[in-house]
């Protein structure tokens, strides 16, 4: 049994007390919030995240709240041209993704740590880790709090943990483009069913439409609404007003005429920066990092929560077959490595097409790039792609290995 602290409540932190705790250590969550809540909006749950939920009994609590997406359709304006689809029904089995808001897998989440009876830290904000005699860690929060001495500390909280700075020469590049995000009331048939619809125009624009079934207590479905915006002119939006920036949305794309009636001030959208790095080693003497904060990116291929959580059940699994624990934390890095590796090189190759500044590249994906999506291996390449188990080992059953 060993003592360990996990600094965050998202999917990745609360994903590993579960998984570590079941396993028999003592855990302590640490967070900064007063009571622990989730940020953001939609998110894509990929097969690979519901295997890691199904890992920990959760999957028939998310399905309840999510709603199934088998496909990606995006079109450019005005002409209307199919530019992507993505189909999951090209690969073998049930194929499919779960679409929920981020506050119904915190729930889902956070409820079972809860009956876990999982200890909780709350109204703690870390600054740094103290590394004390045997490799132990103690916890240090803004205000020069000093507690506990853990065996392990988990890092998960995010790409602007104030702990990368202390342990890794980290290299983040700050990407130009973030998104604005709503979550409104479901339209009655106005979008395609089951189905993650997008437009783009060039790659300076990008709006989309993602049904994401209920949370906290919603009794209606709910759609995520989002439209690409650069950094550098969020404050330039804000000033322009709301009602200008809806009359360019409706002459994109007029069907979503229905969702901007709901939206009725600037507060009701949130805008997300994004960044991009990769720890080159996700361990720092007997400090983990998982999810964002090992390995952030641009959310173009929809795999953050589910990568997160495949980071949790490594790490878990690690401890569980290394009794030395840097022979744990090596292992746990090789498991995560060729799979983190390996789709964080396509993300970045992949998003300027679809959020830059460039008008090459949007001809590239329109003129050139389209058309081969028709052919069945590519289909199934793209396919695979998205469900995310590039570099990981499945077994008979699709499950992944971590």
């Amino acid at each position: 049994m060993r003592d360990i602290a996990i600094c965050g409540c998202g999917p990745a932190g609360l994903s590993a007390a579960l998984f570590l705790h079941r396993a028999g250590h003592r855990v302590t969550l640490f967070e900064r919030f007063s009571e622990p809540k989730p940020l953001g909006s939609g998110l894509m749950l990929q097969m690979t995240g519901l295997h890691v939920l199904e890992r920990l009994g959760l999957r028939e609590a998310i399905h309840a709240r999510g709603h199934r997406v088998d496909r990606f359709v995006g079109r450019v304006v005005p002409s209307g041209r199919l530019v992507l689809d993505v189909r999951y029904n090209v690969l073998r089995g049930d194929q499919y993704a779960l679409a929920v808001h981020r506050g119904a897998l915190f729930e889902v989440l956070f409820n079972e740590v809860r009956r876990a009876g999982i200890a909780l830290e709350a109204n703690f904000e870390l600054q740094t880790i103290d590394m004390i005699s045997g490799g132990r860690g103690a916890l240090v929060d803004s205000k020069g709090r000093r507690v506990g001495s853990f065996d392990l500390v988990v890092d998960a909280l995010g790409s602007r943990s104030p702990t990368l700075p202390q342990f890794y020469r980290l290299r983040t590049e700050s990407l130009d483009y973030g998104a604005l995000w709503a979550t409104l009331p479901m339209p009655p048939a106005r979008f395609q069913p089951n189905t993650l619809e997008q437009r783009y125009q060039r790659a300076s624009v990008m709006i989309g439409v993602l049904p994401v079934g209920r949370h906290g207590g919603v009794s209606e479905d709910q759609v995520t609404f989002f439209w690409s915006l650069r950094g550098r002119d969020f404050e330039a939006w804000r000033q322009a007003g709301l009602d200008a920036w809806k009359d360019r949305v409706r002459s994109l794309w007029p069907e979503t005429d229905v969702l901007l009636n709901g939206i009725s001030s600037a507060e009701q959208l949130v805008f997300a920066r994004y960044s991009h790095h990769t720890l080159r080693q996700p361990y720092f003497g007997n400090v983990a990092t998982i999810g964002d904060a090992a390995h952030s990116t641009s959310p173009q291929l929809g795999q953050g929560a589910n990568m997160a959580m495949l980071d949790a059940a490594a790490l878990a699994d690690a401890l569980t077959e290394h009794a030395d624990m840097s022979h744990a934390l090596a292992g746990y890095a090789k498991k995560r490595r060729l799979h983190i590796r390996l789709y964080q090189a396509l993300s970045a190759a992949f998003t300027p097409f679809y959020q830059s500044n460039s008008r090459a590249l949007p001809f590239v994906r329109d003129i050139l790039v389209a058309p081969t999506m028709r052919m069945p291996f590519v289909s199934r390449l793209l396919a695979s792609m998205v469900v995310g188990s590039w570099g990981l080992r499945m077994d008979r059953n699709g499950a992944p290995r971590v």
